[in-house]
């Protein structure tokens, strides 16, 4: 065999001992994320806005299998609670390997009728909120981790409605770019995932039966992804064998073009 043939120590840490914090972790995709994460040796924080007994729950189910959780409270877009999110990881697990940034919130209306009032609510969390998580993810997460943020496959596929949040969904992108770019030197990835239609409680709320319907048989699979298929690509990223990938948005939407 080849010098160039022989395989090279992996001179990054496995996931076993590793540790992720993940927002918006209490349900849907950030939900599937933390038991991911967990399967795979992560200790992870789940971050949650409201739903503390759902991140409770959740917590308590990874640490009932012999894992390692902790449910803290933080509005994303608040940067003194997204510094205490961190804190606590670091006190509780010893520092942050891996930064998933779930947390979103959502609000359909055409341009010409969105209330500004329902506009800043969404710009807040899925701009300011992903801003300031990446702050504390750009400052804090140890060599050999990462960051993965939340687009969606709608900036590309330009639904009416979907303005606002397709708006900051772009905002996501540029800045998911522009971090990893700034993160030269760190040994941290940042990257976008952008899933299409997905079976989550923000997507289906408010869409009569045709409407799903009509979404899930747009990909060739013809299904709706779900929150599982996500949290599957995202287990990746978090992983030594996803850390080539990095500055990209992948587009998790079952072949939607």
């Amino acid at each position: 065999m080849s010098t160039q043939q022989q395989s090279q120590p992996d001179s990054r840490p496995g996931t076993a001992g590793r540790v992720a914090v993940v927002t918006g972790g209490s349900r849907g995709i950030g939900r599937a994320t933390v038991g991911r994460l967990a399967a795979d040796g992560f200790a992870v924080v789940v971050g949650y806005a409201g739903n503390r007994e759902l991140a409770e729950t959740a917590a308590k189910e990874i640490t009932a299998g012999g894992g390692r959780a902790l449910a803290v409270q933080a509005d994303v877009g608040d940067e003194q609670q997204v510094a205490a999110l961190f804190d606590a990881a670091e006190s509780a697990f010893g520092g942050v390997d891996a930064v998933v940034h779930a947390a979103g919130r959502g609000h359909l209306a055409p341009v010409a009728e969105m209330d500004l009032s329902e506009l800043d609510a969404v710009l807040r969390t899925n701009v300011r909120g992903t801003f300031v998580v990446a702050q504390q993810a750009a400052r804090r997460t140890r060599p050999g981790g990462t960051l993965v943020t939340f687009s969606s496959s709608v900036v590309g596929l330009a639904f009416p409605g979907y303005g606002a949040y397709a708006g900051g969904k772009g905002a996501v992108e540029a800045l998911t770019l522009i971090l990893a770019r700034e993160l030269r030197g760190r040994d941290v990835t940042v990257n976008a995932v952008a899933p299409g239609p997905t079976a989550t409680d923000l997507f289906l709320d408010g869409k009569d039966e045709e409407t799903v319907a009509r979404l899930a048989a747009q990909p060739p699979l013809e299904r709706l992804g779900t929150p599982a298929d996500i949290a599957e690509l995202v287990a990746f990223l978090a992983s030594p064998g996803g850390h080539w990938v990095n500055g990209q948005v992948i587009r998790a939407n079952g072949g939607i073009v």
